[in-house]
């Protein structure tokens, strides 16, 4: 069946083409699986709630925008009959029955994990004013003080807004305010397979989403299985803009909460209890999120804890995530994703964000591949995890690329612009599991080290924090095979842990190619350095994006191998290969433009490189990227 909505409709009619219903929501009450629903252009103020899903794949519900046709689907409601009050500061009230049981001028920015401010807390509400988000100020004096800011007093019947729009009447503008918690997001769990294609998101009230509470976001699955979110405009989400997260029977906030056990112990309760209650291949996870633009949100383009498992994210330009300081917590970044297991995440397009990515506990499995970063805070963090996890082809061209709080990772084929910070988590055992499943084998903690460096290119920026290294002379002192490792443990007599945990891990470190001095691994066999000044950066323009460097004759003359799942080995605690999720071995064959490799390639994500300053084109800007940064 298929099904159309339309502004111009009516939720009485027939829902077709020519009698099309007028709500989305209307719609979504009825669609069965196998069903289309067909959105035409307008905005539409709703959020709507999917009552059903589909038993495969096969019979999925689809929901898109209709083609060539604008769809933009709204947490927000439009506020007029502004009255001045003096000093700059407008003020309007709106009744509480517009916020139903989720009034987001009421509702706080908290939880585990949030940092900042603590006093007074943030709202989930915003005011736009044209599309644009103000500030929230503390109190009334200070919305005089400060243009483009904005504080609410709510009552048991009304929501009074004071805000300040500098020098406009808010009157004769678009002026917008929060009101729903999500956009699109099923109120029940399980409801699998559907995809949500062609839409712009915009202005939700989505929650703070650590992974030990519920997490809603504007655009979400809810504990389900199988969706597709592709093509879709997602931005001002307050908090997250796509959720592939955990539910809240798991735990929701528990620590925030009561206080008696830290928030790490709570996630290690939630891991078990997921388990309990079906968290498996079978019946979680294997999203596809692809081609979407994600953008000015507060705290995660994609977040996620356990429902992202097995899926696949690509694709993807995310931006402007988290950095404008608002609020703060250990958990916000452009992707930031707890127990994805087997995800694959490739090709995507993240810079401008407080932190590219994330992936905490149980990365296992995880391929992070070809994507590019820049003008981060920080390009990617991997955090309490043992490995196997692959991390090849990828562009970090910030100033701070990688902070390793992991283990066991595998680093092919990476340009490494800037400094990494390596350390190790002895306080924290976290789980890892049976190869490509969610059973747990067992816990540990994370001693360092066991990483793999192979075909890389490291450069070197100027770095006042100690911490941070640029090259791989951070493992030095480590052994470098797994019987010299084996050899330094037996050395301590026979035992348990005490006999292992003050001993550094073996790093597997050949072939890279170092520039603007970065230094090497003390025991690297095979490496090449550069003495001429390679000017590296990557440079977005018009027409794309570029990365631009200066090499000498060196980059011919490494001995790079091909690296398949044999060089990889097997990581110390998991014992699982680095292998596709298919069981299938992995050869990082192919560069991050999709080039074939040369039996003995060449160091860097772009192969066949040559002496000498050149200029490579590795995002080609197509059509839809235009018309969506023209209409911005």
């Amino acid at each position: 069946m298929i099904y159309h909505v339309s502004k111009n409709g009516n939720d009485k009619n027939a829902g077709t083409e020519v009698s099309p219903f007028l709500t989305i929501s209307h719609a979504a009450a009825i669609a069965e699986e196998g069903d289309t629903v067909i959105v035409h252009a307008g905005i539409y103020r709703e959020c709507v709630d999917p009552a059903n899903g589909a038993r495969s794949s096969v019979t999925r519900i689809t929901y898109t925008a209709a083609e060539g046709e604008r769809v933009v689907i709204k947490g927000s409601e439009e506020v007029s009959d502004w009255e001045q009050t003096g000093g700059g500061v407008w003020k309007a009230a709106v009744s509480n029955k517009i916020f139903g049981s989720y009034n987001p001028y009421r509702e706080v920015i908290d939880g585990d994990w949030l940092m900042k401010p603590l006093a007074p807390l943030l709202h989930t509400g915003q005011v736009y004013l044209n599309g644009k988000a103000l500030s929230e100020a503390p109190d009334i004096g200070s919305v005089a003080e400060r243009e483009m800011t904005w504080y609410a007093e709510v009552t048991d019947w009304e929501t009074v807004l004071y805000a300040n729009f500098g020098e406009d009447d808010p009157n004769g503008q678009l002026t917008e305010i929060n009101v729903r918690r999500s956009c699109f997001y099923p109120e029940k769990t399980g409801i699998d397979h559907i995809t949500v294609r062609g839409f712009e998101f915009a202005q939700s009230a989505s929650p703070w989403a650590p992974p030990t509470a519920d997490q809603p976001a504007m655009v979400g699955t809810h504990w389900s299985k199988g969706w597709i979110i592709e093509d879709n405009i997602l931005h001002d989400a307050r908090c997250s803009a796509i959720s592939v997260g955990k539910e809240i029977s798991t735990g929701h906030n528990l620590y925030n909460r009561y206080h008696r056990k830290p928030g790490y112990q709570h996630q290690l309760e939630a891991v078990f209890a997921a388990k309990k209650i079906g968290w498996s291949k079978e019946n979680i996870g294997s999203h596809i999120i692809r081609n979407n633009t994600i953008y000015d949100c507060g705290q995660n383009g994609i977040v996620g804890h356990l429902g992202g498992a097995f899926s696949e994210i690509y694709g993807n330009h995310i931006y402007n995530i988290g950095n404008n300081h608002e609020f703060f917590g250990y958990e916000i970044a452009g992707i930031k994703l707890h127990a994805a297991i087997d995800t694959q995440i490739h090709h995507n397009h993240i810079h401008d964000c407080l932190l590219g990515m994330w992936f905490d506990w149980q990365a296992q499995g995880m391929r992070i591949s070809s994507n590019l970063y820049y003008n981060n805070e920080t390009d990617m963090w991997i955090e309490v995890t043992h490995g196997p996890h692959l991390v090849d082809n990828n562009i970090f061209g910030s100033e701070r690329n990688l902070k390793n709080a992991a283990q066991g990772g595998a680093y092919v084929h990476n340009i490494f612009c800037g400094a990494s910070n390596r350390y190790d988590v002895r306080d924290r055992s976290t789980p890892y599991h049976l190869a490509h499943s969610t059973d747990i084998m067992g816990t540990a903690v994370v001693y360092g080290g066991d990483d793999r460096f192979y075909n890389n290119i490291f450069s070197s920026v100027p770095e006042t924090d100690s911490k941070w290294i640029c090259g791989t002379e951070m493992y030095n002192g480590s052994p470098s095979s797994m019987e010299e490792y084996i050899s330094c443990v037996l050395k301590n007599g026979k035992g348990d842990i005490e006999t292992y945990i003050n001993v550094r891990q073996p790093a597997y470190i050949n072939n890279n190619y170092y520039i603007d001095g970065a230094k090497a691994f003390e025991n690297e066999k095979h490496s090449c350095t550069s003495a001429i000044p390679s000017n590296i950066r990557v440079i977005p323009e018009n027409d794309g994006v570029y990365l631009e460097m200066t090499l000498d004759k060196n980059i011919t003359e490494t001995s790079a191998e091909m690296i398949t799942t044999k060089t990889l080995g097997l990581p110390r605690i998991s014992e699982a290969p680095y292998e596709n999720p298919d069981e299938t071995p992995i050869c990082i064959d192919k560069d991050i433009l999709g080039n074939l490799r040369k039996k003995n390639p060449t160091c860097g994500p772009v192969e066949d490189l040559k002496p000498g300053t050149q200029r490579i084109l590795i995002l080609k800007r197509d059509a839809e990227k235009k018309r969506i940064d023209e209409k911005k």
